[in-house]
């Protein structure tokens, strides 16, 4: 683990430009540039036409998860303006009951220009359904590196998902320097985005339209969704020397038994679709090692942690049979889904349980997840970004995609 810990983050850069940065997606989001990493050999087509590189009666994975609209103003008396911006539920804690509850709840949030808020309940009167509502805004108190905020409405009638809908702006990603627009809320969700929860897109799947689903189907793929809820600690920086010193943020997981059992039927194995689905199947191995050694975990104690796979006692089995360890759990418990959290980091030196392809953006550098397809490439990473720099590839969450075959 120590020789991991010490990775320099100086040695996964490469010269970014702003005017490589795409700041709008293309019109036609499956019209996109496709570069091909085929056991070393790297070639380019069209995403349309990914299916036809993909093997045959594979199980490819997609993240359903869907952007919220989670940055919201309130303006003071004095007039200075406060942002918050939700990371996750704190009361209620699950997703689904938060966006429904109907008069009060508490959120963990970043806050801009908290010095100004000084702790006034803020408000701001909104027109919902053809009604009134008027919305308070509570500061709470300090909860580690975030705040915990309550908002509380005036209309029992009124859900918070139908608040955010009103006044929440769609918090698009800081490095395209620009304000949301009213088409980023349809161009920053993926076609299959289902479960409201996450503050950035998995954008991996911002490719995929309607036809190259039906394609890649066709094709003989099976096709299968979890949700990661993806918080706003994907774009923080590391800001460390050494990769060790870097904290990484946990994330909200949540998978089917029907993937579960897909997974079994493909022998573990599957093409994941961006980088939280490898989060997502990479953590459900370790998951499996837990219920290796004790079946009567809580899903609190299915964390899991951020050095956790590079332990000198990890044990190793199959993926087969940490993810028939999970299937087992779910049938005694009798539930069809399992709920757990993750703060796994996968750096060179990584060893890929679940994932065998992988269909990817082009990720910032000196960033986690160029570290997370440096382990994926064996290190090979810098021959891809030099092919996707002199052949006018468009960068980050708008820009193009890669398929990955190590």
């Amino acid at each position: 683990m120590e020789t991991v810990k010490h990775i320099k983050i100086k040695d996964y850069n490469y010269p970014l430009t702003d005017v490589r940065i795409a700041k709008y997606p293309l019109s036609e989001r499956d019209h996109s540039k496709l570069l091909i990493y085929d056991k070393g050999e790297i070639k380019e087509d069209v995403f349309y036409n990914i299916a036809e590189y993909l093997p045959k009666n594979a199980l490819m994975i997609f993240n359903n998860t869907k952007v919220i609209q989670a940055r919201m103003h309130f303006r003071k008396d004095t007039g200075a303006l406060i942002e918050v911006f939700l990371l996750e539920p704190y009361a209620p804690a699950d997703y689904e009951q938060m966006f429904q509850t109907t008069s009060e709840c508490s959120w963990l949030c970043l806050v801009g220009n908290l010095k100004k808020w000084k702790g006034q309940q803020l408000g701001r009167e909104i027109n919902i359904k053809g009604k009134d509502v008027f919305v308070k805004v509570d500061y709470e108190r300090e909860h580690h590196t975030s705040h915990l905020i309550k908002f509380s409405w005036n209309n029992n009638e009124v859900s918070f998902a139908e608040i955010l809908d009103a006044i929440g702006e769609l918090p698009i990603p800081p490095y395209l320097n620009r304000e949301t627009q009213e088409s980023d809320k349809t161009t920053y969700q993926t076609v299959y985005s289902k479960i409201k929860g996450s503050v950035a897109a998995p954008t991996a799947g911002l490719h995929f339209t309607d036809n190259v689903l039906t394609s890649v189907s066709n094709y003989g793929i099976d096709l299968e969704e979890i949700t990661l809820h993806v918080g706003a600690g994907t774009f923080k920086p590391v800001k460390s020397d050494e990769i060790g010193e870097h904290n990484m943020h946990s994330e909200f997981v949540c998978v089917h038994k029907s993937t579960i059992e897909k997974l079994l039927l493909h022998d573990g194995k599957a093409i994941a679709v961006g980088t939280t689905s490898v989060r997502t199947l990479e953590s459900l191995y370790y998951v499996g090692l837990k219920l290796l050694k004790d079946k009567d975990l809580s899903e609190d104690e299915l964390h899991v942690c951020q050095w956790e796979p590079y332990a000198d006692d990890v044990k190793q089995v199959s993926a087969v049979k940490a993810i028939e360890q999970i299937r087992e759990y779910m049938e005694e418990k009798n539930v069809n889904s399992i709920h757990f959290s993750t703060q796994i980091i996968i750096v060179p030196g990584y060893g890929y349980k679940i994932v065998k392809m992988l269909v990817t953006n082009f990720h910032q550098p000196q960033s986690t997840l160029l570290l997370l397809v440096s382990a994926f490439l064996h290190g090979d990473w810098k021959r891809v970004y030099d092919y996707a720099l002199s052949h006018d590839f468009r960068f980050l969450s708008y820009g193009d995609s890669s398929l990955l075959i190590p």
